[in-house]
């Protein structure tokens, strides 16, 4: 088989990553949207820093 495994074994590693893209994207959403809310954070912060 291809690379030594077999096929089952690629149809394991197939649906796992199927599986984990919807949970990447969001862990991608939440990670931009934690930047963006510090990012924002740190303007008022120290009074009129800018």
């Amino acid at each position: 088989m291809f690379l030594g495994l077999k096929w089952y074994w690629w149809l394991v590693i197939v649906t796992v990553l199927i599986i984990s893209i919807p949970f990447k994207i969001k862990f991608m959403k939440w990670w931009s949207g934690r930047e963006q809310n510090k990012k924002n954070g740190q303007y008022g912060k120290w009074g009129d820093d800018e």
